[in-house]
């Protein structure tokens, strides 16, 4: 398998999944502003859009998966005993995945035009507003479950984890108690201090290669 990442994004996600599952991937960064990849493939035949996770199956990359949340998933499917994602075609599946849209939907993709500046100053201020309260949502849920999605590590709380960009998007939210202690436990993970060294290494190599 190959794993298609971009520096301090969601395909930390995915990342942090293969490592709970004991899988190793190649890793492959994508520079998004330069468009160029560490081992020299063009993204763009990849994933057409040119945004991350990507990962290819086989060794000919005909196979090719896309978007966070059906990479993330796909893995843990293919680990039914892990318990990282509900069992597929249940009610508990189904709100599973709900809950993954919803981050998807009002906090990822909200992160998003306001890291790039892209916004109004009005629309700068119902977006954070936007995502106080959808962040607000998990902080509850947080106050008597430890994780996410109940008692027990999953693809979601790799997701949120991953796509926690407020200080980035300018989003106060440590005022949410219980989501900041999440992070923290979240923070000494090994499976997240394994992805962020290994997205290190990958991002400074590539930088390397492009200043030799």
């Amino acid at each position: 398998m190959k794993l298609f990442i971009a520096d301090q994004t969601c395909s930390q996600a995915v990342q942090i999944i293969a490592n709970e599952l004991g899988l190793q991937p190649e890793l492959v960064h994508f520079d998004v502003f330069g468009k160029s990849t560490s081992n020299g493939e063009d993204f763009a035949a990849i994933n057409p859009l040119l945004y991350v996770p990507a990962l290819t199956l086989d060794a000919d990359g005909k196979d090719i998966l896309t978007e966070t949340i059906i990479v993330a998933s796909y893995l843990a499917d293919q680990h039914p005993e892990t318990g990282l994602t509900p069992k597929a075609g249940t009610l508990e599946r189904a709100k599973f995945d709900q809950l993954l849209t919803f981050i998807a939907t009002e906090i990822a993709q909200k992160h998003i035009p306001l890291m790039r500046k892209l916004m109004t100053e009005e629309g700068q201020l119902w977006t954070r507003n936007k995502l106080v309260s959808a962040y607000k949502v998990l902080d509850d849920r947080l106050a008597t479950q430890e994780f996410v999605a109940g008692d027990a590590f999953t693809v979601a709380d790799a997701y949120v984890w991953a796509t926690m960009w407020h200080k980035r998007s300018g989003t106060e939210i440590e005022h949410l108690g219980n989501l900041m202690a999440w992070k923290a436990r979240m923070d000494a993970r090994p499976s997240v201090v394994k992805a962020l060294k290994d997205e290190a290494d990958v991002v400074n190599q590539h930088k390397a290669q492009l200043a030799a």
